[in-house]
């Protein structure tokens, strides 16, 4: 018991760790900037910062959500960052413990959360994190061909790239019927490559449960927004990412409802 403890702390802080990094990602990759170098910096005054005020959720906490030189506000989408990764790395180890969906999943999520906070703030996904996180489903699927529940690997291999094409083929004909529709772009390219490496990921039925799920989160806010103040183009990786989130968790039993319990 008291090891399960210490191996879920010891989960969470590497959480915190990770979603620090996420944040470097999250500012950087949309203004092509090395992730590396130069050190974390305030974004304000350019100081660089010290070690102790970037301590994940604490220096935030303790500084106020302020710079320690120039006293501008630092954005809480740091602080958030930080505690949405490590609850969500935290959620998969209890869920799928010390294993390779585990670990699998988490590298998904960490993509989902940069693809999210970067397609709310500028309306564009980084390649760097859908096309590199396609790239990453199908060699960890090949690696470990048991997130896909098999022992082959080039049965894993082929789960993961049909979910690819399944995934990125289903928002892309979405679009492509919407600009026949409605005139002009219903869906950007960035959906369509984020929905390949969640696919990769997770197999084509799950894609296709994402498929369908996602109008949904995605319906709601688009209406509240066009109501609100109408405007007519919504960032649809955050609803994508939602669903995916559910799919990882939950995806299973909602398949298996329709399969067997619905029909």
């Amino acid at each position: 018991m008291l090891f399960e403890i210490l191996i879920k702390i010891f989960v969470f802080l590497m959480g915190l760790i990770v979603g620090s990094f996420l944040n470097v990602c999250i500012f950087r990759l949309p203004k092509n900037e090395s992730i590396v170098s130069p050190p974390s910096h305030c974004t304000n005054c350019g100081h660089e910062v010290l070690w102790h005020d970037n301590i994940p959720l604490l220096s935030y906490a303790i500084l106020g959500g302020k710079c320690r030189f120039c006293k501008k506000n630092i954005s809480f989408r740091y602080f958030l960052v930080e505690a949405l990764t490590a609850t969500l790395a935290l959620l998969l180890f209890s869920h799928f413990g010390l294993t390779a969906k585990f670990f699998a999943y988490a590298v998904l999520v960490s993509g989902l959360i940069v693809a999210t906070f970067v397609d709310f703030e500028i309306q564009e996904i980084p390649d760097q994190v859908s096309v590199g996180g396609a790239v990453a489903g199908l060699v960890i699927a090949f690696a470990f061909p048991s997130i896909f529940d098999t022992a082959s690997r080039l049965s894993g291999l082929l789960d993961s790239f049909m979910g690819a094409i399944v995934g990125a083929l289903s928002i892309y004909l979405m679009g492509a019927f919407g600009k026949m529709v409605f005139k002009k772009e219903a869906m950007g390219g960035g959906d369509v490559k984020l929905m390949a490496m969640i696919g990769a990921f997770l197999g084509w039925k799950q894609a296709l449960l994402i498929f369908f799920m996602t109008p949904f989160f995605g319906g709601i806010v688009g209406l509240a927004q066009k109501l609100k103040d109408g405007r007519d183009i919504i960032p649809y990786g955050p609803y994508l990412s939602l669903a995916a989130l559910i799919a990882i968790f939950f995806g299973s039993r909602i398949l298996n409802f329709f399969m067997y319990g619905f029909f």
